[in-house]
């Protein structure tokens, strides 16, 4: 991090409104490129990034320490990118109680954020195939048809992502 923006972000943490309204500026070209990268559509970076530089201009002051800004601005970007995600996916209420069956079945809300950052940071063509199996639970003829792929597309989308998740998992265990 480079020398003016921790004492931007010292200033903006001790009151500094002026500060702060610059370390918006600053911010916002990296919140957005990596909002890019994390959302589904452009609609949703716009609001993701309009959500981060919001929760920045009013939490600031909690900030315990400067090294952490980073990180905790682009945590905000990817909850909310994830957030939208979900509002947009068409569950069924049959579908919708099951995946919160699923989720709510681990007492380990770590386990359960690292799970869906995981999946958030999928590539859209594999993330797509494992949330329409794995959580929607559609078979692999209807997630072909519904993405208009091969059922071996289908598979081999599905155990490249499970793969993927699989291995974040060991390197960070």
């Amino acid at each position: 991090m480079r020398q003016e923006t921790e004492q931007l972000i010292q200033a903006a943490c001790a009151g500094d409104k002026e500060a702060l309204s610059k370390l918006l500026t600053v911010c916002q070209p990296d919140i957005k490129r990596f909002a890019r990268r994390t959302c589904s559509t452009s609609e949703d970076v716009e609001d993701a990034v309009q959500i981060a530089l919001w929760q920045l201009y009013n939490k600031i002051g909690t900030l315990k320490t400067i090294v952490t800004f980073s990180s905790w601005l682009f945590r905000i970007v990817e909850r909310e990118c994830y957030r939208l995600f979900r509002k947009k996916l068409p569950l069924h209420p049959y579908d919708e109680s099951h995946f919160e069956q699923i989720v709510s079945s681990s007492n380990d809300l770590d386990l359960q954020i690292d799970l869906t950052n995981l999946i958030i940071s999928l590539p859209h063509i594999y993330r797509e195939v494992l949330i329409l199996r794995d959580i929607e639970e559609f078979s692999a003829p209807e997630v072909a048809e519904k993405l208009s792929i091969t059922i071996d597309a289908v598979k081999t989308r599905l155990h490249r992502a499970r793969a993927m998740i699989r291995q974040e998992f060991q390197t960070h265990a």
